[in-house]
């Protein structure tokens, strides 16, 4: 059985992740619109994986005999200045959800719920490559300074990354 104050963190990190979610696919959107369909491409990729995380969480409370308790998600942003400003942004955002799992972690050591910690463990890792992923992106960006050439690289580059659909 979670104690209240882990399930209520845990269902807090399950409404970032849907909002995640949420953000990417704003971001696919914006790239879509700009043409750059391997952009948008990973984005949406990076969308897809964001609702498994969320999944985890949820079939973990459930596991564990808490009560999921989906909140409010709200709008994200819809325009970015630039490819690298989105990225840059994407960036910012894996390094809020890696400081929330963070604490995440340090809540559940707090209370001694080792099930909750090796749970944690693998976003703990997971989000390593998050940011790694995202920071190379936003350092090719960086580069290139939105230059149409260099952009058009990424984007045939981006473009092979292909959505992995959750296992049910």
């Amino acid at each position: 059985m979670l104690r209240s104050e882990i399930e209520q963190a845990l269902n807090a990190q399950l409404a970032a992740e849907i909002y995640s979610a949420y953000l990417y696919f704003s971001m696919a959107a914006y790239f879509e619109h700009k043409a750059l369909k391997g952009f948008a491409g990973w984005m949406e990729a990076q969308a897809i994986e964001e609702l498994a995380h969320a999944r985890k969480f949820y079939a973990f409370l459930n596991g564990r005999g808490g009560r999921v308790r989906l909140a409010a998600v709200d709008a994200p942003p819809a325009n970015w200045e630039s490819p690298k400003a989105a990225f840059e942004a994407a960036l910012k955002h894996e390094q809020y959800i890696t400081s929330r799992i963070n604490e995440l972690a340090a809540l559940a050591e707090q209370h001694n719920d080792r099930a909750t910690m090796i749970f944690l463990q693998w976003f703990i890792s997971e989000q390593v490559e998050e940011e790694a992923s995202t920071s190379e992106v936003a350092a090719k960006l960086n580069l290139v300074q939105d230059l149409p050439n260099g952009l058009f690289m990424i984007d045939r580059e981006l473009a092979q990354r292909k959505p992995v659909l959750p296992q049910a």
